[in-house]
């Protein structure tokens, strides 16, 4: 077990500070809302006008759901095509020779599925900022409340995706085969059949549970230590060094112990995109609960 992140994928508000004037520097409040509705589970809502109100200077709003998300499909949050992604974000500023930082308002799961979704594309110059805005509010840093824009930017370039977000059929073959951790990244009350669900109470017949909201320190914002997050995986039953396939209830949250998981030096690590707002839907797939 390392004693320190095995990837440079994390900043602090500290060293973002010092970085605000670069130039090459792109800097995104990636926050949504999740609200119960009886009718669709649960409701996505965008935060702009939160972030109208207060935001790190210099940092644009970029709507996952409006634009980074596939719109043509049932599902909330699934990924576009990837030439459609890569030109959204180019729309964003984001594209060859950018430097990109990404925060939230408090969970950094936000953060994560952007940063997933990049990385998923081959673009490695993104970072997430330690802690959100939670964070930079703790520590009296300097909010603004003016809408900031960036230039469109030269489109990444692409020759194929990592495969980092899978479909159903993949989890319902590494079930059968068990050579793959399936790790669940919703509450415990809803991993064992309680709280909110997506059609069927439950979870993932095999799967075991470490939830996203577990990852960070309440008070603080910030991941917490690499030695705690370590043994809660472990105590989950996860190995690292097995393929590992990361679910939700629509690909949020598995984004954050997904890159956890990186930054702990996970090498095989996926995520199931539809998550549970399909599987759950879908009587042929296994769930239990208990």
């Amino acid at each position: 077990m390392k004693s320190k992140f095995n990837n440079p994928y994390l900043i602090s508000c500290e060293e973002l500070l010092g970085q605000l004037e670069d130039p090459e520097l792109r800097i995104f409040d990636c926050t949504q809302q999740l609200v119960a509705d009886p009718k669709v589970f649960v409701r996505a809502e965008s935060c702009f006008q939160e972030y109208l109100e207060a935001h790190i200077p210099g940092a644009d709003y970029i709507d996952i759901k409006s634009d980074l998300s596939d719109a043509s499909t049932r599902w909330r949050y699934m990924m576009p095509e990837p030439e459609n992604l890569i030109a959204a974000f180019a729309r964003y500023g984001i594209g060859k020779g950018t430097r990109v930082v990404l925060y939230d308002s408090g969970s950094m799961m936000w953060a994560a599925r952007v940063w997933w979704l990049l990385r998923n594309i081959r673009f490695d110059d993104a970072v997430i900022l330690d802690g959100g805005l939670q964070r930079w509010r703790i520590t009296g840093k300097t909010f603004c409340n003016k809408l900031c824009k960036y230039e469109e930017a030269e489109p990444i370039n692409f020759d194929k995706t990592r495969e980092l977000l899978v479909d159903h059929s993949a989890v319902l073959r590494v079930l059968k085969r068990q050579d793959t951790v399936v790790v669940n990244a919703l509450t415990r009350e809803q991993f064992t059949g309680g709280g909110i669900h997506y059609g069927r109470p439950g979870r993932i017949s095999g799967s075991v549970c470490v939830p996203a909201r577990e990852l960070t320190d309440k008070e603080t914002g910030l991941l917490k230590r690499p030695e705690e997050l370590w043994r809660l995986f472990e105590g989950a039953g996860v190995d690292l060094i097995k393929p590992i396939i990361c679910y939700c209830g629509g690909g949020i949250a598995a984004t954050l112990d997904a890159f956890v998981l990186i930054l702990l030096g996970a090498n095989d690590v996926a995520v199931y995109d539809a998550s549970l707002q399909e599987w759950a839907l879908n009587g042929n797939l296994p769930m239990e609960i208990g």
